[in-house]
């Protein structure tokens, strides 16, 4: 097992259809939705970048070609933006453009699950740990969660799961984990069930869309069964690198937004508005009067 090796590389799930956004995702990919005036992929890239990741790989589908457009050169916006002498938005395109071969994209052709898109993106990968960041979900915190994960990855090696904590009367909505001996800002897992039945979850810790993963788990996904939703769940195959891998789970604390969902993305737009000196004084005074009437 290749444990300890640095986290270099990190997988964005991205050829989900979005279909609780539609009609708008029939032509726009999810990921492409605004959050204030960033995509929402954006933030979590961000995230990435700030956790010291090298290699973005990107697992697309059909009608992601946008996203894969958005993260290159667009020649002739930046000549028209040099010809208008806007500077800001020239020094802003250059910020968020990756190094050349910084990028990689593959593409999943059929909608086969979580674990199935994580599979796709095995050669590229390699024989190497790596980061799996799902793009719904956008995260803020005095410190960033894969930043987190990766410092406890540093002191307990084998693989990492972002956990928060919710209500025990809702852990049946999720994947939950089992609490074991205290790590770092974390705890070693010594459990996992996804969606258990009410009452009997082992703790009330719940799996939140970050991963960091050893390259075993390929072998395991490459046989894996189709679960729950006639998809290849990538819980499925955890649970079965749990039976010879240490797995750790980092507490993160801060704010989770589920873009996927159109109330999460709403509290986004609003909580990071908020958040931003050049527009929170034109819209908290707004807010307070629509939530007054």
């Amino acid at each position: 097992m290749s444990e300890k090796r640095k986290v270099r590389k990190a997988v964005f799930p991205v050829a989900g259809l979005g279909t609780r956004f539609l009609p708008a995702t029939k032509a726009v990919p999810k990921e492409m939705l605004t959050v204030v005036d960033k995509p929402v992929i954006q933030y979590v890239v961000d995230e990435a970048l700030e956790a010291g990741i090298e290699h973005l790989i990107f697992v697309t589908g059909r009608g992601k070609g946008v996203i894969e457009d958005y993260f290159d050169i667009q020649t002739e916006l930046e000549q028209t933006l040099r010809e208008r002498n806007k500077n800001a938005e020239l020094t802003l395109l250059a910020d968020i453009l990756p190094k050349a071969g910084m990028a990689s994209f593959t593409r999943q052709q059929a909608p086969l699950g979580l674990g199935h898109a994580v599979w796709c993106a095995r050669d590229i990968v390699g024989d190497e740990p790596f980061a799996v960041l799902l793009p719904d979900m956008i995260m803020r915190g005095a410190k960033g969660c894969l930043k987190g994960m990766v410092e406890l990855y540093e002191q307990s090696g084998g693989n990492v799961l972002a956990v928060e904590e919710c209500a025990p009367e809702v852990a049946h909505k999720y994947g939950i984990v089992g609490v074991g001996e205290t790590i770092g800002e974390g705890f070693a897992i010594n459990a996992m069930v996804e969606k258990p039945a009410a009452g009997t979850a082992p703790s009330n810790y719940f799996i939140n869309g970050r991963y960091i993963l050893q390259p075993e788990i390929f072998n395991i996904l490459e046989t894996q069964e189709r679960g729950a939703g006639n998809e290849i769940q990538l819980t499925d195959g955890m649970l079965k690198l749990l039976k010879s891998q240490d797995f750790a789970g980092y507490v993160f604390r801060g704010e989770t937004y589920d873009c996927g969902a159109k109330d999460g993305f709403i509290l986004a737009n609003v909580a990071f508005a908020l958040s931003r000196d050049d527009i929170r004084g034109s819209v908290e005074g707004p807010l307070k009067a629509l939530l007054a009437r």
